[in-house]
């Protein structure tokens, strides 16, 4: 059957599952959005922004572990991608972002729209690819899925010029794949394995520091297995964050620059340190010759890029998460660390916060918020935290039980990511609750995008934790620049009218009081909605590490307050 690229395009995807593209047309793409109508299966989703459809990839992405699908047109349609697409790198998201490009032979001419996509986007693709013939078009939607999707996941794009798009070719979708230079490692090489049990027998002060691998790989099981048989305590990074239930008695909580105190504690006295599926950034580091001084290292991860690259490891184990902690709980015996996690317990419970009685005539507590938003939302509920003091908060006040309901920009921290990215959430996942947590700077980064909650009826509810400015860079400017406080105040619509026009419910709300019956307001509405919290102005998120110092330098209060070693 011959068919134009448009429609090898479309009948490509509809082969690889996807069932929804967020995207906006333009010059070179009009034909790709011409035969639309021919599948109706293919759900466009029309965004007021290009950089709004790649967060909302990602978001879909990242709550179903299914590829995210993008779309924009050549030149400004493709840069405005960029941040997105950057930001999925960073995050190891799988997103296949098609942008279309100028004809072929217009190509290096600078044609209207002209710009090198490939060219800008390869050192933030996974891959990506130029199709300059049509017979080529369906094998690299095969292969651009298949890369994404495979070993570490993340971002590849596909541009396609406007020749390709019109031009006509038989169309046979490719049954299997060939890449001889991409075999991802899934199976640890089991010596390696028995060299971890053997490290993990000899020690008596051992930690689990689980990351967003072990989400990537759906290994909750698997992790829950491998630390109640070895009874290891449990933390979490910020994209870790679900991947072990908080409910769970061997689960402590998040670790690094604004992780909790005791966790941070925890790995300055451990002797082992057991890294599952994360990357030893610097936010979990803080300086890298000062963590974990004591601790050996067993480091699991599928991209062997990662292993040693920051940490130097002891046993280094490369293969899938889920793959990895079979064969260790294959083989690993019953152990018991209970004085190891009686001391932890004492450093949570020395540091657990008293009831406190609010004041209602004082502003909103910053936390407050989020504390009714768990209370009051049934599961399943679905938090998108966009980028700074919120952020934290949301992380570490919201206790998630459950596998992929925290997602935030974590690697690029990207400001204006939290409500495109909870509309694709929302979008593939309809029977969760989504709540979009922004602060107000965040907020007015891809605020345009409520038009297309109401456009096409996303049902997402918008807590803005609105405290009149850019909180965390005051934060920094309050702690480490003498209080010079420039550019972190900023004029604000009034939100409510702001949502009156696009046909949105809201309310300001300026009292703890009022707080409760607000999230139960929202959750009641049908539609999106959107709560804006008038929360302290001056509140600063605690524990924190200063920049360039290590865990044991953490201030865990307004007054610096360092934690005292043994």
């Amino acid at each position: 059957m011959k068919l134009n690229g448009a429609r090898i395009l479309c009948e490509s995807l509809m082969r690889e599952g996807v069932d929804t593209i967020f995207g906006y047309p333009g010059g070179v793409v009009i034909p790709l959005y011409d035969v639309f109508p021919e599948y109706p299966s293919l759900r466009h989703i029309l965004v007021r922004h290009e950089q709004a459809a790649g967060h909302a990839a990602e978001g879909y992405a990242r709550a179903t572990g299914k590829v995210g699908v993008c779309l924009a047109t050549s030149g400004p349609g493709a840069t405005n991608l960029v941040t997105a697409i950057a930001d999925a790198h960073m995050d190891s998201t799988p997103i296949v972002a098609i942008t279309g490009q100028v004809p072929t032979t217009g190509i290096g001419r600078d044609f209207f729209q002209e710009i090198d996509t490939t060219g800008i986007t390869l050192p933030i693709t996974k891959h990506n690819y130029l199709v300059r013939n049509v017979a080529d078009l369906a094998r690299t939607i095969k292969e651009a899925f298949y890369i994404a999707s495979t070993g570490r996941p993340g971002p590849v794009l596909v541009d396609i010029p406007k020749d390709v798009i019109v031009s006509e070719t038989l169309f046979k979708y490719p049954d299997t794949i060939d890449l001889p230079g991409y075999k991802p490692t899934t199976v640890g090489n089991m010596r390696q394995v028995r060299q971890a049990i053997s490290v993990i027998k000899e020690a008596k002060r051992p930690l689990i520091l689980a990351g967003h691998g072990v989400i990537v790989s759906r290994a909750y099981d698997e992790l829950k297995q491998f630390a109640e048989q070895a009874q290891i305590p449990v933390m979490v990074t910020l994209h870790g964050i679900g991947s072990y239930p908080c409910s769970n008695p061997l689960y402590f909580g998040m670790i690094g620059m604004h992780g909790h105190a005791h966790t941070n504690l925890a790995i300055q006295e451990a002797d082992l340190i057991i890294g599952v599926g994360m990357r030893f950034d610097d936010r979990v580091t803080g300086k890298l010759s000062t963590f974990a001084p004591k601790a050996k290292v067993i480091h699991i991860d599928i991209d062997p890029a990662e292993i040693s690259k920051n940490i130097k490891c002891t046993v280094p184990i490369v293969g899938d998460i889920k793959t990895v902690l079979t064969s260790l709980n294959n083989e690993l015996p019953r152990f018991e660390h209970r004085e190891w996690m009686d001391q932890i317990e004492a450093w949570r419970a020395d540091r657990r916060e008293p009831h406190v009685t609010i004041d209602d005539s004082a502003p909103i507590p910053s936390t407050m918020p989020i504390k009714e938003i768990y209370k009051r939302t049934r599961e399943p509920a679905i938090i998108v935290a966009d980028v700074g003091q919120h952020q934290m908060w949301a992380a570490q006040e919201f206790p998630y039980d459950n596998p992929a309901t925290f997602i935030s920009s974590g690697g690029l921290g990207t400001m204006g990511f939290c409500l495109p990215a909870a509309m694709g959430a929302k979008v593939a996942r309809p029977e969760a609750t989504v709540w979009a947590v922004a602060g107000d700077g965040g907020f007015q980064m891809t605020m345009q995008e409520l038009a297309t909650l109401v456009e096409s009826r996303i049902n997402v509810k918008i807590a803005i934790i609105n405290n009149g400015g850019l909180g965390m860079v005051r934060q920094w400017q309050d702690l480490f620049y003498d209080k010079n406080y420039v550019a972190v105040k900023m004029y604000q619509p009034d939100f409510v009218k702001l949502c009156s026009a696009y046909d949105i419910p809201a309310k300001n709300i300026e009292r703890p009081r009022d707080v409760g019956a607000a999230v139960d307001w929202a959750l009641a509405t049908p539609g999106p909605v959107l709560i804006n919290f008038e929360v302290q102005r001056e509140e600063n998120v605690f524990p924190m590490i200063p920049p360039g110092l290590g865990l044991g330098d953490m201030v865990e209060g307004s007054q610096p307050k360092t934690l005292q070693l043994t």
